[in-house]
């Protein structure tokens, strides 16, 4: 009797072959969860066979909340010109970074919409204002489509726009912006236009070729289909093979509440199948994070048994997911608690995955916190001065420059 491709499929993975499309497909569609997480704790095991797991302590910074992209799944954004919009001065940026460090935490996650009166010298000049602040003080900072935005708006090629951040102080660059890595998805997801899969691709090559390393990303559960989610997978090992500059991969649900698009959000079940589906797909990453911030405490625990090896960050601060309603929090403390009741050695990590050591409020008296700081308080609605040293692009922009 002939086995079922599925079956075949996971005969491959005990092998320690490489899946092709067929296969991915196969298992995504047909082998029982349970066996799903078994070939991939399989899998993380071998990568990862000293049972440590690790986690950052970060800042989720966002920066600003006005774009123009207007991507139909986003609850962040603000139109130019919304009284609700908002650009973060640098003396708030300062002090954000200076409770980061208070906390044991090692850089900036610095993300924000496409606001089209930040220029491209507004972020080197908060960039290197950092790093003569914070030295030793990481950036891991603006994702593809935002470096997309800057070279279309200075009109400078991306390698330019990339070297000039990289001689600013930018560390290493986030995976945002990627959803699926499929244009007729991201045409219905009104994202193509800030970035088309092989835009998005192509920022990431170029920055492993400037010695940069990123993280990539997958949003799932919105309009694509299975194929769709493993032709994604597929691209970033493509690319992985030739670069090798990727450092992890995350993956997590669309969160419909307060998007335009709309719908309902995928399960855990189905999480836990696409995190279990990717390490097995992404045989060339070293590392797979939990998204706990879209999936909660536990579910995040048990991403530990479906591939995952890292718990991300303690994030601090975080505005994009809360904005579609999804408040998950989890300092140092729980995410350590978790970690080792699941099995596992907690350990500190920087963004290159090097050990840092033990949890650092077992050697510091640190706050505990049950609530993810937001960018700004509601009702802030001042305006940072640092701004009018840059020409404004937009109508709002101007008349605000022209009022002052």
């Amino acid at each position: 009797m002939t086995a079922a491709p599925a079956d075949l499929a996971a005969r491959k993975v005990t092998a320690g072959e490489r899946l092709t499309r067929g296969d991915a497909l196969a298992l995504y569609r047909h082998a029982p969860t349970h066996e799903l997480g078994r070939l991939a704790d399989l899998v993380r095991a071998r990568k990862h066979p000293d049972g440590i797991v690790t986690y950052i302590v970060d800042r989720n910074v966002n920066y600003t909340n006005v774009c123009v992209a207007r991507c139909n799944f986003c609850a962040f954004y603000r139109e130019v010109g919304a009284a609700d919009g908002y650009v973060l001065g640098f003396d708030e940026i300062f002090a954000k970074i200076e409770e980061t460090v208070a906390l044991g935490g090692v850089q900036l996650l610095l993300q924000g919409g496409h606001n089209p009166d930040l220029p491209l010298r507004w972020y080197e000049d908060l960039f290197r204002a950092v790093k003569q602040r914070y030295p030793d003080f990481k950036l891991h900072a603006l994702s593809p489509p935002e470096v997309i935005h800057l070279s279309r708006l200075s009109q400078l090629p991306v390698r330019t726009v990339l070297q000039r951040l990289i001689a600013a102080g930018m560390d290493s660059i986030p995976g945002g912006g990627a959803e699926i890595l499929v244009d007729r998805v991201r045409r219905l997801l009104n994202c193509y236009s800030k970035a088309s899969a092989a835009e998005w691709l192509g920022v990431m090559e170029t920055a492993h070729e400037l010695g940069l390393r990123t993280t990539a990303t997958m949003m799932y559960g919105s309009v694509e289909r299975p194929e769709e989610r493993i032709e994604h997978l597929l691209r970033l090992r493509e690319l992985q093979d030739r670069t090798g500059g990727f450092t992890a991969f995350i993956t997590w649900s669309y969160q419909p509440p307060n998007t335009e698009l709309g719908g309902s959000e995928a399960t855990g079940v189905e999480y836990l199948r696409t995190l279990a589906i990717a390490r097995l797909v992404l045989d060339n990453f070293d590392n797979l994070q939990a998204s706990w911030v879209t999936q909660g405490g536990k579910i995040g625990q048990l991403s530990l048994a479906f591939g995952a090896n890292d718990m991300g960050s303690v994030m601090i601060e975080e505005n994009v997911v809360r904005a579609a309603g999804a408040a998950y929090c989890m300092d140092e403390v729980e995410i350590t608690r978790n970690v080792e009741d699941a099995g596992f050695v907690a350990r500190r990590r920087n963004m290159h995955y090097e050990l840092l050591g033990e949890p650092f409020f077992r050697q510091h008296a640190v706050p505990r916190f049950t609530e993810l700081d937001v960018a700004r308080e509601e009702g802030d609605e001042h305006v940072p001065p640092e701004l009018d040293r840059y020409p404004a692009r937009s109508r709002a922009g101007k008349l605000r420059q022209q009022s002052r």
